[in-house]
């Protein structure tokens, strides 16, 4: 037996030289010169190649660029990081560049309360040329100071207030609920008159449903009618009274610590430090492509590394196989943390990721067609504050595709969903969420809809509590909305939610043996396909039942339920399983009659009996030994919660504290 070929190590040093060799002693400088090294590394035979990155901060000014010719199959190459290694998208800053503001001119556009404590800075000085977008996703610049994101001047200077009126131009109705397409919005008090000569007002707001929001520009304010016009295209949904807003980009209400705002023709930036006197790392995100981007390279290692400070995604991932993003921290981002898409056997996995401001890891791969696996994963990750600028349908994971996996991940703190899902025969199971959908409505901590097409995707094991969502129609555990069908639902603890499931109409879904304990509401299933989606089910839905190719193997042996949909009452909840749930302290099922009928419905307990929870105080729900539930529902299978959320493993080698 031959031993294994050892690894070539390439060692980058911020004090280092390009001209250097890349040893230990004589580092390189750049990423990009250790890329090359790469790159002649891999030219001979041998082993894997590491590159190992000194303590310090290296600041990306295009994206580090991995490709074919930055891997081979079989050959590891591993970025990895000896000790603290940032990798930042944004310009630190210097003390020496703040200045208190004194000019006359600019002491008259601030708020008599920010006078002597805002300070500037000559951005054009320190050789910015591109001050994005205020509001655009990818193109909008954010300052963070000490590691934190500061809020872009704003009013009120937390939460909403509420369209008084709309003004009618071109009114129209849904579900109900009047309002109108032209966003022309009335408003209360006086304060929008303040606003008049700014030159890039904006309006961020739920426009007429609480899981839609937008930001608009403003295009004209009339103080005489308090009236403001928004800027076109008007907000696909239109607009209606009482829904929330707030205003953003203003210097006049930079009024607060921790706010700030950049005036574009003048390229100077103004902030308000959140503390007084303390010195302060302060930085500007600069770039808008990704950090890192891996393209058709196989066998790449991220390790250990802290990406953060762009306005995009931090990692990009196409088209490559067995690549994993490993104990990174992705933080202070203006997009998303990791993008997968394509490929397969890549994975994110021990990381920390927060203060995103979109998603936290997206995986898609595999092939549909052939219902071919793709293997992506995301594991035992920490990712908490996301959508903080997308704030909705930015979950924390997003799993498309075939065969893909979430699995053993914390999720909190989150406007919207923290799990969008679609494809086959995906699974996520073991997570722990909590304290998502705080902002929205109508909405779910884990989400599909609308798409017979989307089955066998397996939702196990989960545990989600706290959760309550403030808007219209509330937040559901598990969503699968407007006629999702073919999902399996198995084991699962839902714990003080609003409401545990919300199923909206759709067919040969299986809820088997999952625990609801004091929730507001514990099963609805209705049967909206019937009534008002009648147009979806005979549009939307048989035009994506078309577009697979659902009457020929494997889709016709593996979902053979598909091929007498269209002719077997399309809009009716059939072929569902309901069997084996608890339901404890809360309202019972509300179940539309064609779900029993057409379905299995049997063995659910219903009741407000103490069932033998081991530590319920402390979300401890699994059954005690003399547990009742254990006679009363012999089939019940007890549900592994020691196994659910983080652990601790060579990447992840201490949990984070409660």
């Amino acid at each position: 037996m031959c031993a294994a070929a050892e690894a070539t190590s390439i060692h980058v040093s911020g004090s280092g030289s390009d001209a250097n060799d890349g040893s230990l002693a004589k580092p390189f400088a750049t990423l990009e010169r250790a890329r090359q090294a790469v790159r002649d590394a891999l030219k001979s035979a041998g082993g894997g190649v590491e590159v190992v990155i000194a303590p310090g901060t290296y600041r990306l000014q295009r994206t580090l660029e991995l490709t074919a010719e930055d891997s081979r199959p079989g050959r590891p190459v591993v970025w990895r990081a000896a000790g603290e290694v940032r990798l930042s998208g944004g310009l630190d800053i210097p003390a020496s560049a703040c200045k208190t503001v004194s000019e006359p001119a600019e002491l008259a556009r601030l708020d008599a309360s920010a006078r002597g404590q805002v300070l500037r800075v000559d951005l054009k000085a320190l050789g910015v040329k591109d001050f994005g977008s205020s509001v655009a996703p990818g193109r909008r610049p954010e300052l963070f100071i000490n590691d934190q994101p500061q809020t872009l001047a704003r009013w009120p200077n937390e939460g909403f207030v509420k369209i008084k009126d709309v003004v009618k131009n071109q009114p129209y109705t849904s579900h109900g609920i009047k309002g109108d397409r032209v966003g022309v919005l009335v408003y209360e008090g006086d304060r929008p008159a303040r606003w008049k000569d700014e030159p890039d007002a904006c309006l961020h707001g739920y426009w007429f449903w609480d899981w839609s929001d937008e930001y608009k520009k403003i295009d004209a304010i009339d103080p005489a009618a308090k009236r403001i016009t928004l800027g076109k295209p008007d907000h696909g949904y239109g607009y209606r009274k009482d829904q929330r807003y707030y205003a953003l980009n203003l210097l006049c209400e930079l009024d607060a610590p921790g706010e700030w705002y950049i005036d574009r023709k003048a390229g100077v930036l103004y902030f308000w430090p959140p503390t007084a006197g303390a010195s302060a790392r302060v930085v500007l995100s600069l770039m808008d492509q990704p950090l890192v981007r891996l393209d058709r390279a196989a066998d790449v290692t991220l390790r250990g590394l802290t990406l953060e400070a762009c306005r995009g995604a931090a990692v990009s991932i196409s088209n490559c196989i067995a690549c994993r993003v490993s104990a990174c921290t992705l933080r202070n981002l203006g997009g998303s943390g990791v993008s997968i898409r394509g490929g397969s056997a890549c994975g994110v996995s021990g990381c920390d990721i927060f203060n995103v401001g979109a998603s936290g890891v997206s995986l898609s791969g595999g092939d549909r067609n052939t219902l071919t696996a793709g293997g992506h994963f995301a594991t035992n990750n920490h990712i908490h504050h996301f959508g903080r600028l997308k704030r909705t349908y930015s979950g924390a994971i997003h799993v498309h595709g075939v065969g893909n996996r979430a699995a053993n991940n914390l999720i909190h703190d989150a406007p919207h969903l923290a799990v969008a899902f679609g494809g086959n025969e995906n699974v996520m199971e073991l997570n722990e969420i909590h304290h998502v959908c705080q902002e929205t409505g109508d909405v779910g901590v884990f989400y599909t809809g609308r798409d017979w097409t989307v089955r066998g995707n397996v939702l196990r094991h989960n545990f989600i509590h706290d959760v309550s969502g403030p808007g219209l129609w509330g937040a559901q555990g598990i969503y699968l909305d407007d006629a999702a069908s073919g999902s399996i639902v198995i084991g699962n603890v839902l714990y003080k939610v609003a409401r545990a499931f919300l199923l909206g109409g759709g067919r040969d879904n299986v809820i088997q043996n999952n625990l609801v304990v004091e929730c507001g509401e514990s099963i609805r299933f209705d049967n909206r396909g019937l009534g008002w989606m009648k147009d979806t089910i005979t549009g939307t839905m048989p035009q994506r039942l078309k577009a697979m190719p659902y009457r020929q193997p494997p889709w016709s042996t593996k979902y053979p339920q598909l091929l007498t949909v269209l002719d077997d009452q399309p809009g009716s909840p059939k072929g569902n399983i309901l069997v084996r749930n608890v339901i404890y302290r809360s309202k019972k099922m509300s179940l539309a009659p064609e779900v029993t009928k057409f379905g299995t419905v049997k063995d659910n307990l219903e009741t407000a009996d103490d069932l033998g929870f081991r530590d319920p105080a402390k979300m401890d729900f699994r059954l005690k030994d003399d547990s009742p539930l254990r006679t009363r529902l012999p089939g019940f299978e007890p549900i592994p919660m020691e196994r659910i959320g983080l652990r601790v493993d060579a990447e992840r080698p201490r949990l984070p504290g409660r």
